[in-house]
């Protein structure tokens, strides 16, 4: 574990920092992620989420000095829903509790979030040499896939999008609509800051080998495949009409491909002596019209969507307004109503 530096820049006086863990069954790793929280963030509350473990975490988590809430609710989705919504702080520093992130660089991540005023700073794994193979083959492709769909698809310059470590604001955290259940709650954390178009940053961070004895709990093909149909629906309710405008050019082509033969054969001879394609084609083409009016209707939708989650986002003050504020005793009004002490 890295120790603090003697002369460790604090935080701006009242800004409230919050470590957000979630754990399953990491008695051997959370001792560790907890003690170096203690080190290297002193000023941090730190919250551990138990989701429904059989070991002894929550015991573990509680003798280092965390608080411990117990998730019910089995996936990490379900437990980043609780983590955002019981959890009051103006800065979240959410890092799985398997200890294989190192935090040594905690402190320059939030800082990092502070000086540029962002809204989510991710902490980028890199191998260490001296570690051996901690990031799976398969998981690293993987990763890459998932990142330049959701790069493709959504934009963006993430080259680490399925990170566990990350730090968010305040206003982040209470405008995020958690909807997944697993381990694709980190696609849901990407796509909603691209969406919104906040401000974020990456920073390297180094990825450690799990402790002895500890075993991953991610599925390289189970959970790819949900990841993927994330990327999938995501795109479906975020850009309705990139999607049915893209099925609508495939079933347009399509009937283009099966219509040729019948009207060359209508221009030699006068007749449709296939009646049965000609009905296909017909319909081939009326769903591709409609397909296409269902995609502006649900962009419609879709827009005013996003409208409100952008309201409910500027309601709440950003980091830098935060500690304006705070050196300057100003009440920040709303958002002190919303949980924030002025």
């Amino acid at each position: 574990m890295t120790e603090p530096s003697a002369h460790t820049p604090a935080l701006p006086g009242g800004l409230r920092v919050a470590a957000v863990i979630p754990c399953y069954n990491e008695a051997l790793a959370i001792g560790k992620v907890v003690a170096d929280f203690r080190a290297l963030l002193p000023e941090a509350e730190i919250h551990v989420f138990d989701n429904n473990s059989t070991d002894d975490t929550a015991g573990v988590a509680t003798a280092a000095g965390a608080h411990v809430t117990h998730v019910a609710l089995r996936g990490k989705g379900n437990v980043a829903r609780r983590m955002f919504a019981d959890v009051e702080a103006d800065i979240y520093v959410m890092v799985d509790g398997d200890a294989t992130y190192d935090l040594s660089n905690v402190r320059q991540m939030v800082d990092m979030l502070i000086a540029g005023n962002l809204d989510m700073v991710v902490g980028t794994r890199v191998e260490d040499p001296q570690e051996g193979e901690t990031y799976r083959r398969g998981h690293r492709f993987g990763n890459r896939l998932l990142t330049g769909s959701v790069a493709w698809l959504f934009g963006g310059g993430f080259t680490d999008m399925l990170s566990g470590y990350r730090v968010f604001s305040r206003r982040y955290a209470k405008s995020f609509p958690a909807l997944a259940k697993g381990f694709e709650i980190e696609t849901e954390l990407t796509v909603h800051a691209l969406e919104l178009r906040m401000p974020y940053a990456e920073m390297p961070c180094r990825y450690l080998a799990r402790p002895e004895g500890s075993e991953s709990k991610l599925s390289t093909y189970r959970d790819g495949w949900r990841i993927m149909r994330t990327i999938t629906r995501l795109f479906i309710s975020e850009r309705p009409l990139d999607f049915f405008s893209l099925v609508a050019t495939a079933l347009f082509l399509l009937s283009l491909v099966l219509v040729e033969p019948l009207v060359l054969t209508y221009l030699e001879t006068g007749l449709v002596p296939r009646l049965p394609t000609a009905v296909l084609v017909t319909g081939i083409m009326l769903s591709a019209m409609l397909s296409l009016v269902c995609g502006v209707v649900l962009n419609t939708v879709t827009v005013g969507r996003q409208e409100a989650k952008r309201l409910r986002y500027l309601v709440i003050p950003g980091v830098l307004a935060t500690v304006l504020a705070l050196r300057q005793g100003t009440d920040l009004g709303a958002s002190s109503r919303d949980g924030r002490r002025p």
